[in-house]
């Protein structure tokens, strides 16, 4: 899926947390980006492989957020 050069690694690849796909498909009014290995990106952090494994959100606990005035 990847036509760029150097092309991305394949999303299963050791390389592939090292080297960042490009967007190819942005629906930020949807919540999630289609890059060019195939991966599903969501806005919560959370990914969809193209082999149809979840990578989860990693969410940041309650007691951490920080509240405006």
């Amino acid at each position: 899926m990847c036509v760029h050069r150097p092309s991305c690694p394949a999303s299963d690849s050791p390389e592939a947390s090292v080297v960042t796909a490009h967007v190819v498909a942005a629906h930020p009014e949807q919540g999630w980006n289609l890059l060019c290995d195939g991966t599903v990106v969501f806005d919560d952090t959370g990914e969809l492989l193209p082999d149809g494994r979840v990578v989860a959100p990693c969410r940041v606990p309650a007691g951490r957020l920080v509240m405006a005035a």
